[in-house]
């Protein structure tokens, strides 16, 4: 477990350790989730990362006629 200090501006510095388990770079964009007194930075994959996500996945579904 680390510990962090909130500076004067409640800015954090995440250890170098953590940052580079997890693939952290700079810019890189963080959800933040409070759970009570708790919180939890998320890391938020670029939609980039995503491309190819779903290739290959059946597409071919019976639809429904929309309703007017």
């Amino acid at each position: 477990m680390k510990t962090i200090t909130i500076s004067s501006k409640y800015q954090v510095v995440i250890p170098k350790e953590i940052r580079e388990t997890i693939g952290l770079r700079v810019g890189a964009k963080l959800e933040i989730i409070t759970y009570g007194s708790r919180i939890e930075l998320v890391p938020i994959q670029p939609m980039k990362k995503l491309k190819g996500a779903f290739k290959g996945i059946n597409t071919d579904i019976q639809r429904e006629e929309d309703r007017l």
